[in-house]
């Protein structure tokens, strides 16, 4: 009991210094080069890595659609689709997966789950919403969003 206190206190401090160490990282001045989707990627792949996530694939393509990020979170299989923006955009980007991105990302994913034979998992659409950048980027995760 004392000891999975202990563990879970552990973890949230490695989340929070990870975080912290991200938003310095990002803004080095090499890291402009790299194009802005890609890093939104980078950065919520750490992001769920660190909440205990396990990523087991990026940018999967199939039946005309791409999906960013494939990820079990404990036995469920995640879809996950990144949203990066920087700030003064009007839309959050959330609002940038619409129902066509949708509806393209649930044929990948049926895909996917067809070529590794994963009819039997439980299945999840998540979008990580990334806005703004280095020390003041937020990240949010917005599980089962369709």
């Amino acid at each position: 009991m004392f000891l999975d206190g202990i563990a879970a206190a552990l973890g949230r401090i490695r989340v929070t210094a990870g975080d912290w160490l991200d938003r310095w990282y990002e803004e080095l001045p090499w890291r402009g080069r790299v194009a802005l989707g890609r890093r939104g990627e980078q950065i919520a792949a750490r992001y769920l890595r660190r909440r205990g996530w396990r990523v087991i694939g990026r940018n999967f393509a199939a039946a005309g659609a791409e999906i960013d990020l494939i990820a079990l979170d404990r036995a469920t299989l995640v879809f996950v689709e990144v949203k990066t923006r920087i700030d003064g955009e009007v839309w959050p980007p959330a609002a940038a997966v619409n129902a066509r991105k949708r509806e393209r990302i649930r044929r990948a994913a049926g895909a996917y789950v067809r070529g590794r034979r994963a009819d039997n998992r439980e299945i999840r659409f998540d979008v990580v919403a990334i806005s703004g950048v280095g020390r003041v980027r937020r990240i949010e995760l917005l599980k089962d969003s369709f």
